[in-house]
């Protein structure tokens, strides 16, 4: 069955006349003065993501547990160029629910077995073959309330009690019991499910703002990418998250925290596609010092490089495409051509080399590459969709690639890719990817750097939006300094924090005043993190009635999974 939670909205904005017709982006920059009275987001239902799930193993159980299991959630469709909005559309089969149920159960025995029960169980029954409700009410209902993000009601924490008891009685083992209650939690639609629920705000007549737990819930998997914890489900409850001071001491707490460092980092690494790598492969015949650990490590470099510019040194985030500082290990020193050293170091490259911000790092270079060789198409692509939030048309069904391979006299890409010029099917596209990705040709498919190919001199010289250049430090500067750079990361952002794709018609004030708020603070990440959180239009909601006007369904109560046999023979018996 598939349980579809919204309908998805696009839209199109100009860099240039030629890019207008060709590109969906996201926004434009007409920033007002104050956030809009009426802004608001959507009311969603969206299933965790399998790094969510895995995350809020650990955080409730511990890192061993987490790590014996892998999470059982169905991959994601990427929308409007994230997986995280995906998760707000993503279905569920019957052999999926299976998958779930069984990983449940591993794990709900996992936690009561004799090497964990002692600090993960608060109590000890009178006797370990025999029900013990108020240990087992115990249990359940400090665990239910972190897994289900809130408290756990009296109804349903005494059937979990019966569940326990009944389980108990028939193995005659109260730690038995005990885990069919946890697994029947673990797999109900209130834990799987980040569901956004609402009510009616106080402070302004005829809208409607998150509830606390929900606020809680939409913050932490934001900011954290996994569930509040015990301090933000008390101020939830409290009714603190819904005051001026409160909610600011929550942000700042979990700005300040470990826990912030992880959190960005999904984001990015969901921004930037690294999902790809998971699939990423390079021809050993062609690229023999390209092995998996070099992928893995190219990833990782990006990452700390993006983590370290943005949260450590609290620097402007266009300076990332610019930047000559990043980390390098071992199997990357091998193609970045620098000394090795043992595990993962701090690494500047001096400032006469040709490395020099996100799009020279190996990441970025292979991952848009193919097995065998470099793309300057599938790097400009990469280039404006995942940082400038524009969306290059696919290629039409009838293009004959052959004419690219069968050009004897083309030594270089820019001779080969001359090809595309012939076809009017072909041109408009090419000329909004190639002369970016062209720029990046001193770097093979690997991320090698070389300066020439086949023995020819290449030519790097290039233009991004009507901003020509000659070379690697003038498509960096370019892209430092594009207008929709920015706008991009806010629009992401926004997203990923709300759960789904942006609206057009309602978003598009919201959106302009976040990027105003983020160039007025210097491009600071942090900053931008704590304007959204503590934004009106974060906390509030989109009622039902203007929902429907927008086309935008609100999703349904999602379906509870079916309980484990004893649990049905206990309530039939």
């Amino acid at each position: 069955m598939l349980y579809s939670f919204a309908v998805h909205f696009s839209k199109m904005t100009s860099v240039s006349v030629l890019t207008a017709m060709l590109l969906v982006s996201c926004s434009e920059n007409v920033p007002p003065l104050a956030e809009p009275n009426q802004s608001a987001s959507v009311l969603r239902t969206r299933l965790m993501t399998g790094e969510q799930y895995g995350n809020t193993i650990a955080q409730i159980f511990g890192e061993d547990i987490r790590n014996s299991v892998l999470p059982p959630i169905p991959p994601m469709a990427r929308t409007d160029g994230l997986l995280a909005s995906g998760s707000a559309f993503v279905g569920v089969t019957s052999d999926q629910i299976s998958q779930i149920q069984q990983t449940a159960a591993f794990i709900a025995a996992k936690v009561v077995d004799e090497e964990h029960r002692d600090f993960l169980v608060p109590c000890r029954p009178e006797s370990i073959e025999e029900p013990d409700p108020n240990c087992a009410g115990l249990f359940l209902r400090e665990t239910g309330r972190l897994l289900q993000r809130q408290a756990v009601d009296d109804i349903r924490l005494s059937e979990l009690v019966d569940i326990a008891a009944y389980a108990a009685e028939q193995t005659e083992d109260f730690y038995a019991g005990l885990a069919l209650a946890l697994e029947s939690m673990l797999i109900s639609p209130e834990f799987i499910f980040i569901v956004d629920h609402s009510e009616a705000d106080p402070n302004r007549i005829g809208q409607e703002r998150l509830t606390g737990h929900s606020l809680a819930s939409r913050l932490s998997f934001f900011l954290w990418n996994g569930p509040p914890d015990i301090a933000l489900l008390e101020a939830a409850e409290s009714g603190e998250l819904h005051t001026t001071s409160g909610l600011n001491v929550a942000v700042e707490r979990m700005l300040d925290s470990v826990r912030l460092e992880g959190g960005m980092r999904a984001f990015f690494d969901d921004m930037l596609g690294f999902d790809e790598f998971n699939s990423l492969a390079k021809d050993p015949l062609v690229y023999p010092m390209v092995t998996g650990s070099t992928l893995r490590d190219a990833r990782e470099q990006t990452l700390r490089t993006i983590i370290n510019h943005l949260l450590h040194d609290t620097q402007d985030y266009r300076d990332l495409f610019v930047t000559r500082k990043t980390f390098m290990s071992p199997s990357l020193a091998v193609v970045y051509g620098t000394a090795s050293h043992q595990g993962w170091v701090a690494h500047t490259f001096p400032e006469d080399s040709p490395r020099q911000g996100l799009l020279t790092q190996v990441s970025f270079l292979a991952a848009n590459s193919h097995a065998v060789r470099s793309s300057p198409t599938l790097r400009g692509q990469a280039l404006r969709e995942r940082f400038l939030c524009q969306v290059v048309p696919s290629p039409p069904p009838n293009v004959d690639f052959s004419l690219l391979e069968e050009d004897e006299h083309a030594s270089t890409a820019r001779e080969r890719l001359e090809v595309h010029n012939t076809n009017p099917s072909c041109a408009g596209c090419h000329l909004i990817t190639d002369p970016m990705g062209l720029s990046l040709e001193n770097f093979d498919g690997a991320g090698r750097f070389r300066e020439t190919e086949s023995g020819a001199q290449l030519d790097i010289s290039g233009e991004l939006d009507g901003v020509f250049y000659d070379d690697i430090g003038g498509l960096a500067a370019a892209m430092r300094n594009h207008p929709k750079l920015s706008t991009c990361l806010v629009n992401r952002l926004y997203a990923y924090g709300t759960g789904g794709p942006l609206s057009l018609g309602n978003d598009r004030d919201i959106l302009n005043w976040f990027e105003s708020r983020f160039v007025a603070n210097g491009y600071k990440l942090p900053a931008l993190l704590r304007d959204i959180a503590l934004s009106r239009a974060f906390s509030s909601v989109r009622s039902e009635k203007t929902q429907g006007k927008l086309g935008i369904v609100e999703p349904a109560r999602p379906f509870r999974l079916a309980e484990p046999d004893w649990i049905n023979n206990a309530e039939t018996n």
